[in-house]
């Protein structure tokens, strides 16, 4: 069964996302859980669980030229957002997921509901599947910050054994300080105390428990 935005490939649109953003571009494909649009610069991949409306405007509108080559990802079946970062693992990519700032690094691990991210900012992540909005691959060669390969190992020395779920690997940091939701609220850094029926105890940096539901975690790191 055909996605409704397919009929809309190739047109221009302009894209509402949840957390206010807005992305406008050519609708270059659709998938069931991705749409690929170029913004005049990069392809950016959307979860389309996080559209909270599309518009067709003209092409004028948008004053974007349309793309002169292919998209970096690309993939012979039908889009999925597991294969997509199945194909991404190992590029260079910016990813969206909270606020105003975007991870950049690579993909190092594809579990059932969330993925290990390699930053050179927050090293080693966690990121759950579910509140990924979109990822962009780099369009050139340069590296994150232009660093060296030493600064970003294929095979982080720091790794940690992944477990199936989000909720097993948060259970596994359990006594580690961690850094939730990049640390934008003071609240969201503390130490792990215990996970249990989809309720993370975390111990703030005051010695008090706050009790925070899984659903809102989007990432964690070690800081």
């Amino acid at each position: 069964m055909k996605n409704v935005y397919s009929a809309f490939t190739g047109e221009a649109v302009i894209i509402e996302l949840t957390g206010k953003k807005t992305i406008n571009g050519y609708l270059i494909e659709v998938g069931s859980e991705v749409l690929i649009v170029y913004n005049g610069v990069d392809y950016i991949y959307i979860s389309t669980s996080h559209i909270k409306n599309m518009s067709v405007v003209s092409k004028d509108s948008i004053g974007i030229d349309e793309p002169s080559v292919s998209p970096q990802l690309e993939q012979e079946d039908q889009l999925s957002l597991r294969k997509i970062l199945t194909t991404a693992k190992g590029v260079f990519l910016e990813i969206y997921t909270t606020g105003n700032q975007p991870i950049h690094g690579y993909i190092t691990g594809i579990m059932n509901n969330y993925f290990a991210f390699y930053s050179p900012v927050y090293k080693t992540m966690f990121i759950s599947l579910q509140h990924l909005k979109w990822l962009i691959p780099y369009s050139t060669n340069l590296s994150p910050y232009r660093l060296s390969k030493e600064n970003l190992p294929v095979n982080p020395s720091n790794s940690i054994t992944l477990a199936r779920s989000f909720e097993v690997q948060l259970e596994k940091l359990s006594g580690h300080l961690v850094v939730l939701n990049l640390g934008v609220q003071e609240e969201m850094i503390g130490k792990i105390e215990r996970v249990s029926d989809n309720i993370m105890e975390l111990i703030t940096a005051k010695g008090e428990s706050t009790y925070l539901n899984m659903q809102h975690i989007q990432t964690v790191h070690l800081p």
